[in-house]
């Protein structure tokens, strides 16, 4: 398995289950847990493609939020 197959597989399991989360606490336990699972697999298949992109954002938003934290 290359590097890029590994940081697709990691980041998609990641957006996969934080969008299906987002779904039950939106929608409700029925609809959320029903049917939140499909465009949630479509996000994370999305997010896994651009998956180094991904990376960056979440590094410069720590950055910031680090340095808003300690001044």
């Amino acid at each position: 398995m290359s590097i890029y197959q590994a940081g697709a597989l990691i980041t998609g399991i990641i957006a996969f289950l934080l969008c299906w989360l987002y779904a039950v606490i939106t929608y409700g336990l029925f609809i959320g847990v029903g049917l939140g699972w499909i465009p949630s697999l479509v996000i994370a298949f999305i997010a896994g493609l651009l998956w180094p992109l991904v990376a960056v954002v979440v590094a410069v938003l720590a950055i910031v939020v680090f340095n808003s934290v300690s001044h």
